[in-house]
């Protein structure tokens, strides 16, 4: 037998198992999951670009759909909100699933229903069919981004979730520079709902990697019983821990700043600053570079040299910087916001998405180092605060119509002051010691359940 077949073996759960499994305990099959290396950081990475590249490349199209539909920009706006708002409930459900049958099952279901729902996008007649089906795509779409965190929080433990977390970020990170730029160039050729059969197409490329490459990565005797009233225990369990739920709102709020920023960019770039739907394509893409960067300095530089309580700190510090510069800019004090210009805006708010980097690893690590006995739930109850204040933030920024960019720095900045608010008030990171526990060395926090079994190992990226 080949030193490839041996491992292939390894990796082969017992007959009747939903696939290969690694056991999350930290024996062979945990470390034979890990051997997979690369393959499973770019498989993990598509399932986190599901949500980037459902948004992303849709927006140059928002002013055509406002048009085509003949519906008003808020309404438009609302197949953003149904799409994020689906994402938020669907974790709810997907996650405590992942924990009772494992991963493989709910994601493989989940991404067939995000196939049929996506082209069912590119056929809507109307606006408000447009919303139904956005929102059953939403739904769908949570099994990628949910289990994806899971799977993350099975495979590795302190420093090496935070590193791990940078990387998928760069990973990741690159939909949103790529799916602006494929919507751009879709509208050149086809109409809006050209980007929807592209989106079809990702869908099933993606279904299928996952079918043939992602392995099992909860060991039966690991994964929780019970039914609906086990799986509402267990979240009431870690919404009880101050913590962890303040980790899981301020990461929620600081994503409802950025997602402000998404909802709101197509028109008041190409609307009140008159750019095409490439410009924005571009400005987009560097935006999210300077996202990527900012993270891999996190994964690469900080983690394991400096407390994630403070790299966080300093990420959310500059995405309230930048929050008020940009309400400043819009609201006239420096003159007129037309006279301003394209480019101070655009500083702004590259600035503001920079600092994402920060803030979102760190939080989705530190939360999740507190849950190694329920990762499917925590991931459900981390994304879902992010999503469903993102979807409260999207129609906000709209409020006063299409012509101003007030309203969204005002919920940008709202936003980042609420983030601050619940990391100092929840997790209060000045009481937080290195424990040892489940935390690498010097996380800045420990852990609500105790040492995991089998330690911490190095993660092999």
């Amino acid at each position: 037998m080949t030193a490839v077949d041996r491992r292939s073996a390894q990796r082969e759960g017992p007959a009747g198992s939903d696939g290969p499994i690694a056991d999350a305990t930290g024996g062979p099959g945990r470390a034979a999951a890990r051997r997979t290396g690369l393959l499973t950081t770019l498989v993990l990475g598509g399932l986190t670009a599901v949500p980037p590249l459902s948004m992303d490349m849709y927006l140059p199209a928002l002013p055509e759909v406002t048009h085509a539909l003949t519906a008003p920009a808020a309404t438009v706006q609302l197949t953003l909100t149904a799409c994020l708002a689906g994402m938020a409930l669907g974790q709810l459900v997907v996650g405590p699933m992942s924990d009772k049958w494992g991963r493989r099952r709910p994601l493989l279901v989940g991404l067939l229903v995000y196939i049929v729902a996506t082209a069912l996008c590119a056929l809507a007649p109307d606006a408000q069919l447009l919303i139904a089906f956005r929102l059953l795509q939403g739904l769908a779409g949570s099994a990628g981004i949910v289990i994806a965190r899971a799977v993350v929080r099975d495979l590795y433990d302190g420093v090496d979730m935070a590193r791990f977390f940078s990387t998928l970020m760069l990973i990741s990170g690159v939909a949103p520079i790529v799916a602006p730029l494929i919507g751009g160039q879709v509208l050149r050729f086809t109409d809006w709902r050209g980007i929807f059969v592209v989106l079809t197409a990702i869908g099933v490329a993606l279904t299928a990697l996952v079918w043939r490459r992602l392995p099992e990565t909860l060991a039966p005797e690991r994964r929780q019983s019970g039914g609906v009233g086990e799986a509402l225990r267990t979240m009431r369990g870690l919404l009880a821990d101050r913590v962890f739920t303040g980790y899981m709102l301020a990461g929620g709020f600081a994503f409802a700043a950025l997602f402000a920023y998404i909802s709101a960019s197509p028109f008041v770039i190409q609307e009140i600053y008159g750019a095409s739907p490439q410009t924005f394509s571009l400005l987009f893409g560097l935006n999210s570079v300077g996202l990527i960067t900012v993270g891999q300095i996190n994964g690469k530089i900080l983690v394991g040299r400096v407390r994630l309580d403070r790299a966080l700190a300093v990420g959310l510090a500059v995405i309230t910087l930048a929050a008020t510069a940009l309400l400043l800019m819009t609201t006239g004090v420096f003159g007129d916001a037309r006279d301003i210009g394209l480019v101070p805006v655009a500083a702004g708010l590259f600035v503001l998405m920079s600092a994402m980097g920060l803030a979102m690893p760190n939080t989705n690590a530190l939360a999740l180092m507190r849950t190694p006995h329920a990762a499917g739930s925590a991931s459900a109850l981390l994304g879902t605060s992010s999503f469903l204040v993102g979807a409260v933030a999207s129609p906000l920024v709209g409020i006063a119509g299409e012509h101003t960019a007030v309203p969204m720095a005002v919920v940008q900045l709202a936003c980042a002051l609420a983030a601050v608010t619940c990391f100092l008030a929840l997790c209060r990171p000045w009481q937080n010691r290195p424990t040892g526990t489940d935390t690498g060395t010097g996380t800045g926090t420990g852990t609500a359940t105790g040492p995991r079994t089998g330690g911490a190992e190095g993660a092999e990226l």
